[in-house]
């Protein structure tokens, strides 16, 4: 966590603090028969103490259900006469209470996806994993399903076969080369505990193809430098789970920081994309997301034109 991140965790839980320990001595006054003064100052306590709860129920009980389907479309000169289509995932973070594990095969597969890919953290308990392998299983994809491990899947759950049986295939210093229709393009994947000390798997990439490398924490193109990579698709920051408005993820959890929180960066000849992430953070932390909703980011990879690339929310690019 940046020393920053952490200023303001602490700004916030102590302006929240303030503000219903206000609320609590004015109710306690009110009780007693006290006089406590109405003053403009009192209203907007009042006012905040009724936003800060309105949130807290929205971020409980509405956004975490509330997933954002989001289309980004890529033009590459790398493809002639391809368009390649790309779902990705990211952070499921099961509990023993499910959420949207049901809602994330309908959604996907009438996506009609050629890949799927998860970029990690599975689990925030062991006894979620049946209903983690039944959701991964029940999604289609035509040419398939890969995966990479996050920190909580080599801290908590390294012992575990978290992909077995689900058809996807789990990536760690792998190239594989697929294709679709006469073209072809590379998947490779790292773990969440890589050391970054052999990265000779990478000098099979293919300069003239269309690369795509998975790993869970954002920032990875800033640690491999110059490689052939063409799209670098991570997760993790949960587009901070609480973010505020014009101000973004209040924590990342990053060692980049907010530098890379959530979506898409145009590098230099390269796209770096952070999901936002299904789930919530597990252990004691409030499983409520604000301004950061669940995401299913479907890329859209084509044949380089003159129209430029876009991002869509919620809708079916052109």
């Amino acid at each position: 966590m940046q020393s920053y991140e952490f200023i303001s965790i602490l700004t916030f839980v102590v302006f929240w603090w303030l503000v219903y320990s206000f609320e609590v001595r004015y109710f306690i006054s009110l009780l007693r028969k006290k006089a406590f003064v109405v003053s403009r100052f009192t209203i907007l306590i009042h006012i905040l103490a009724i936003v800060g709860i309105a949130c807290f129920i929205y971020g409980y009980f509405i956004e975490p259900y509330w997933i954002d389907v989001r289309h980004v479309e890529i033009k590459t000169d790398k493809f002639k006469g391809t368009d390649l289509t790309i779902v990705q995932i990211s952070d499921l973070h099961c509990d023993k209470k499910m959420r949207n594990e049901e809602a994330l095969p309908k959604i996907i597969n009438a996506l009609d996806p050629d890949i799927i890919v998860f970029t990690g953290d599975t689990l925030n308990t062991p006894r979620a994993l049946p209903s983690f392998k039944k959701t991964m299983r029940a999604l289609k994809a035509e040419i398939g399903k890969y995966a990479v491990r996050g920190n909580f899947d080599v801290w908590y759950w390294k012992e575990i076969d978290l992909f077995g049986e689900t058809g996807f295939i789990e990536l760690d210093g792998e190239v594989l080369t697929l294709s679709k229709g006469k073209e072809k393009f590379s998947l490779s994947g790292l773990s969440a505990d890589s050391s970054f000390g052999d990265l000779s798997f990478l000098n099979s990439l293919a300069p003239d193809a269309y690369n795509v490398l998975l790993f869970h924490y954002p920032g990875i193109n800033e640690e491999l430098g110059d490689v052939a990579i063409d799209l670098f698709l991570s997760g993790h920051t949960h587009g901070g789970q609480v973010a505020l408005p014009f101000y973004g993820a209040i924590v990342t959890l990053s060692k980049y920081g907010k530098k890379y929180e959530a979506g898409r960066y145009d590098l230099v000849g390269k796209v770096l994309y952070v999901n936002r992430g299904i789930g919530m953070e597990g252990g004691i932390a409030p499983r409520i997301r604000i301004f950061a909703r669940p995401e299913i980011t479907v890329f859209h990879i084509k044949p380089k034109d003159n129209t430029g690339a876009r991002e869509i929310t919620n809708g079916d690019p052109a």
